[in-house]
């Protein structure tokens, strides 16, 4: 599992194993954390490094790879596409060149809502035209489309699993949310709550009832589960596929931080900002397709349930995992 000691590869890890599977975390940690591993085995690499990739993979002796190694900031990726580029089409091809030479057949990719750019229809099935409107959407497209190829050549089947937004905490407790910076409104919108620090909106002019973006909140404990079905359609011989993530249902960021002050019964001070390059002005998800064909149905899909899980993270971690300094 690349990237697994990050926000969602963590909760899937977790989810994974307690579904029985062996899970070996392959992570950088330039983003993730050392401690989100949970005491799966964690070998320090980049994706960049096929060989290392490859000994990996040969070492574990890895049937599948679940890939979540990649840079998501859309924002940034406006502003760095050579970065993006590098990272997350260069090096998941680095992954999938290890793949083909270790003979490993399974790939769960952790792809993206922002390859449909700006809808011209909600809510958003998998039909839906391809127009990313950033550099993040574009080299997560260009994985998805390289993806039948490496099918034909090396018999590599695939999952692509387009996430909304990823939200929330795990229910236990033990794993959370923790970048740095933090770009995700639900957790910069517990900061602002708990430090009593304004809340910067980034537009309020958007063409939404209140003004503010839509978006579709998904639990990442709901993202882990729709990972492990992903994962045993693989390996009942199913045919590769394309699915979307996502509760169905449009928040806008102005009822995310209603669902906020609900919560933590502290006041979010409120203030406006520009509109942040690339942010389309709705996305929301039709999940049909998964729900019919894996059985996947979101089991915390209530905005105060995201949020709730996510402050009471939040609230036990106030300095994140709290250990030795990220690199």
């Amino acid at each position: 599992m690349t990237g697994g000691a990050g926000y969602i590869g963590s909760h899937t890890a977790k989810a994974l194993r307690q579904a029985g599977h062996q899970v070996v975390i392959y992570d950088n940690l330039s983003a993730g954390h050392r401690e989100a591993a949970l005491g799966a085995q964690l070998i320090e690499g980049d994706i960049a490094d096929v060989q290392r990739v490859r000994r990996a993979l040969r070492e574990s002796r890895a049937t599948a790879v679940m890939h979540f190694a990649a840079w998501l900031a859309v924002s940034d990726s406006v502003t760095d596409p050579i970065g993006y580029y590098r990272n997350n089409v260069v090096g998941t091809l680095g992954t999938l060149e290890a793949m083909a030479a270790e003979g490993c057949e399974h790939f769960v990719f952790s792809s993206t809502c922002a390859t449909y750019g700006e809808p011209v229809e909600t809510p958003i099935s998998e039909s839906h035209p391809n127009a990313p409107i950033n550099s993040y959407g574009q080299t997560k497209l260009a994985i998805e489309h390289a993806l039948p190829h490496f099918e034909r050549a090396y018999g590599i089947r695939s999952i692509r699993l387009r996430y909304f937004n990823a939200a929330g905490a795990d229910p236990d407790g033990e794993l959370g949310e923790d970048h740095a910076p933090e770009i995700h409104v639900i957790p910069r919108a517990l900061m602002s709550a708990a430090a009593g620090e304004p809340m910067y909106i980034f537009g309020d002019d958007y063409p939404t009832p209140d003004g503010t973006c839509l978006r579709d909140y998904i639990h990442v404990s709901d993202l882990a589960d729709a990972h492990v079905r992903a994962l045993g359609r693989l390996e009942q011989g199913g045919a590769s596929a394309t699915y979307n993530l996502g509760t169905e249902r449009p928040t806008s960021v102005r009822e995310v931080i209603d669902s906020v002050e609900r919560v933590t019964g502290h006041r979010v001070k409120r203030e406006l900002a520009p509109r942040r390059p690339g942010d389309p002005a709705v996305l929301y998800a039709s999940a049909q397709r998964i729900r019919e064909e894996l059985g996947w149905v979101p089991k915390r899909p209530d905005i105060d349930t995201i949020v709730a899980d996510a402050w009471r993270w939040y609230s036990s971690h106030p300095n994140g995992f709290d250990k030795a300094p990220r690199r």
